[in-house]
């Protein structure tokens, strides 16, 4: 099905509709098929797993040691952190735990401590995100930054965004190498922020895996393949994560100002899912059930494949638009939607 031009007006201006609206009638069918139940089993074992990974890989980087063969180690290991990330999404979510203590203990050691990635900062902007996707005001995930994300963000840039967004399209990929690095320093930046919960501990979490990560980079390895090793590191865990989030919303239609349609037409009119098997379900964690995730962001990411066809076919019977397309197709569409947005600068 073809990504709508605009979103259509909604029957409902109640966040979730009313008692029979549209989202209510959804969630029963899906709570009835029992795929809002938490998955415990699947969760210790994929954290297992998980964790695994993560220790051979280092266990790995020390047994290769002073050797050209560690960048392919670097290369395993930004799969790995990748993953960790994913997990970390999900225990956010209350995926994992009920109650809100363990999640924040749990995604503060996952990120903060485990691959530098700011819990706090990163689970504020998240949710800001899951409330008003792709509204441009209001989502920080389409925010004009480096990138721009529509026309009317192209036609107000200036300095570097103004720049680049000419051939932005193009340089998409290449700007994900330093996306790695952004996400670091955006934890960082996010502390000075006083309004963070557990300033301290997130600040001595971030700084020690900083301190560990370098300390144990540079003991192994030469000062020459120590920075290889972290460049190829980085670079690719940046480019793995941005490849997971951009075939998510990207190219999909925006909103502005008081743009807002009742909660299900908002986050399945936004959302693209990128059809695949299990090698797509693990490689992009689940979240290639985007609208299904954004539905029902406490699911369990098993649950979310068996939820897809109770969506899809509600969607349908209710007259909503549903957009899936294969993972090379969302990545065309999304490049194409940031080619677009630089015409006003390209005249």
């Amino acid at each position: 099905m073809s990504t709508p031009a605009v979103i259509p007006a909604s029957r409902s201006r109640s966040p979730r509709g009313g008692a029979d609206g549209d989202y209510a009638r959804l969630l029963r069918r899906v709570s009835a098929a029992g795929l809002m139940q938490r998955r415990p089993w699947y969760y210790a074992v994929r954290l297992g797993l998980v964790g695994l990974a993560f220790v051979s890989g280092w266990t790995a980087f020390v047994l290769v040691g002073d050797s050209w063969w560690t960048l392919a180690v670097a290369a395993a290991l930004a799969v790995a952190f990748a993953q960790v990330a994913l997990v970390m999404h999900d225990v956010a979510h209350r995926q994992v735990f009920r109650l809100r203590r363990p999640t924040e203990l749990t995604g503060r050691l996952v990120g903060n401590a485990g691959i530098g990635l700011g819990y706090g900062w990163w689970q504020d902007k998240h949710t800001r995100h899951h409330a008003n996707p792709n509204h441009e005001e209001l989502d920080p995930d389409v925010a004009p930054d480096v990138l721009l994300w529509s026309q009317r963000q192209a036609r107000a840039s200036r300095g570097l965004p103004r720049l680049i967004g000419r051939a932005q399209a193009y340089l998409f990929f290449p700007l994900l190498v330093l996306e790695g690095l952004n996400l670091h320093l955006a934890g960082v930046r996010a502390l000075r922020n006083r309004a963070l919960k557990h300033r301290i501990q997130e600040g001595a979490l971030l700084f020690g895996h900083f301190a560990t990560y370098a300390t144990a980079v540079f003991a192994v390895l030469p000062a020459d393949k120590a920075l290889a090793f972290i460049a190829v590191h980085q670079g690719l865990f940046g480019v793995y994560m941005g490849c997971i989030f951009a075939p998510n919303h990207k190219g999909m239609p925006t909103l502005t100002g008081d743009e807002r349609p009742d909660y299900l037409r908002r986050q399945v009119l936004t959302s693209r899912n990128v059809r695949g098997g299990a090698f797509t379900d693990i490689a992009l964690g689940g979240l290639n059930y985007q609208i299904e995730h954004h539905l029902f962001p406490s699911m369990p990411t098993p649950n979310l494949r068996r939820a897809q066809v109770i969506v899809r076919d509600y969607c349908a019977e209710i007259g909503v638009p549903y957009h899936e397309t294969g993972l090379i197709a969302s990545y065309r569409e999304a490049l194409r939607h940031l080619h677009d947005v630089g015409v006003p600068l390209r005249q």
